[in-house]
């Protein structure tokens, strides 16, 4: 809030004072109190200058509606100040409002000049004695000088006039802000946005997720002796429905929402890996080890986990919550303190699986064969065990 001292005239006769803040019209104030026309309304500082812009006022500043006095008129005192007097009209006029790409930018003639000299808007708005004087543009309704350029490419430029440093947000491309600079004729920008474009390909290149052709040209190149190590890789969304991905390290790996539908992954390292959403449904996994891996809402209908061999599918830790398993062949899995809330595991073969610790809370374990399963410690509330293959004895269920 600022106080404002109003004078009829310069000899500060019926003077009132008036509350201002950034909401209120200084003018439409005054033409109230004073019961003058709003239209004809002018006000001025004590030396000469007539105020346009009410922000340049100050708490406890004076103005006047009339500059005359007993000795003098308006007219005399204005030609009596000089140019260097009127501070608060330069002020004034030094703000200049851009319109570009029809939003508006209110900046200063300095902020344009002072640290490009010779870009285009240090020229449109250069003083006569400038000899790379340029002329405005065309002004809107509103007087804002029209610029027909890109709004949100244009701002970070003009934040760069005013304080020298380069900042985007997060959705700005560094690209689109490098052709503006060229276009402006800011150089000394140029080379920053060069650099952050160099970082900006780099980092689209390390976060890009692979794809099915990318999986399939690694598989060529590398010896049945190697392994391959896709360790931490964003496959994220890939189709590699029926590939024969065995032996293959996808520890950390990305494979959210993936197709992994008849794909063989026996005996690959999933540990940690994401596969929340993913489709696995037919998919071999045998020996495969998943330890604390996220596959939850994971589609595991009818995959088999069970090796001829012995080899046993660890999926201790897993976060199998809301996965459907129906009908899988789990048999000796280890599902140690795994998480199968809300799962569907109707009709599946899981003999000798390891479950203790499990959650298994509103499973579905319908027509399953749990027989010599280990449901030691497991949490079965509201679980269902309908048509069940095999009895559960009492050692199987204990909490």
């Amino acid at each position: 809030m600022k106080r404002i001292y109003v004078y009829q005239n310069k000899d500060e006769e019926n003077g009132k004072v008036i509350a201002m803040d950034d909401s209120s019209d200084l003018f439409t104030e005054v033409s109230m109190h004073f019961e003058l026309p709003q239209e004809n309304l002018k006000l001025f500082f004590s030396n000469g200058c007539q105020i346009v812009d009410t922000r340049v006022l100050k708490d406890d500043d004076k103005i006047y509606l009339s500059l005359e006095n007993k000795h003098s008129n308006c007219c005399d005192i204005i030609q009596k100040v000089s140019p260097e007097e009127c501070t608060s009209g330069k002020a004034v006029s030094d703000w200049i409002t851009l319109n570009v790409g029809g939003k508006h930018f209110m900046t200063s003639r300095s902020t344009l000049q002072a640290k490009e000299p010779l870009s285009m808007l240090a020229r449109m708005f250069a003083d006569d004695n400038n000899m790379y004087l340029m002329n405005p543009s065309a002004t809107d309704s509103s007087g804002a000088y029209l610029i027909d350029r890109s709004p949100k490419y244009f701002e970070p430029i003009l934040n760069y006039l005013r304080h020298g440093e380069i900042i985007l947000d997060k959705d700005v491309n560094p690209r689109g802000v490098l052709e503006e600079a060229i276009f402006y004729g800011i150089d000394s920008l140029i080379p920053q946005l060069n650099q952050l474009i160099e970082e900006y390909i780099c980092f689209e290149g390390n976060n890009q997720a692979l794809t099915r052709i990318d999986v399939i040209k690694a598989l060529i190149k590398t010896p049945t002796t190697t392994e391959l190590r896709f360790q931490g890789v964003n496959l994220q969304g890939a189709d590699l429905n029926k590939l024969d991905l065995r032996y293959i390290n996808f520890k950390y790996a990305c494979l959210s929402r993936c197709n992994l539908s008849g794909a063989n992954l026996s005996h690959c390292c999933l540990e940690r890996a994401d596969l929340s959403h993913a489709n696995l449904e037919g998919a071999q996994l045998l020996g495969v080890k998943a330890l604390c891996a996220n596959m939850e809402g994971a589609n595991l209908k009818g995959c088999n986990m069970e090796d001829p061999l012995g080899n046993k599918t660890v999926m201790e830790g897993v976060n199998l919550k809301g996965a459907n398993l129906e009908g899988s062949n789990m048999a000796a899995v280890n599902l140690r303190v795994a998480t199968l809330k809300n799962a569907n595991l109707q009709n599946c073969d899981l003999r000798a699986a390891v479950l203790a610790g499990a959650d298994l809370e509103c499973c579905d374990l319908s027509g399953s064969d749990l027989h010599e399963a280990n449901l030691r410690g497991a949490n079965l509330k509201d679980a269902a065990f309908e048509l069940m293959l095999t009895p559960l004895h009492m050692s199987q269920t204990i909490r």
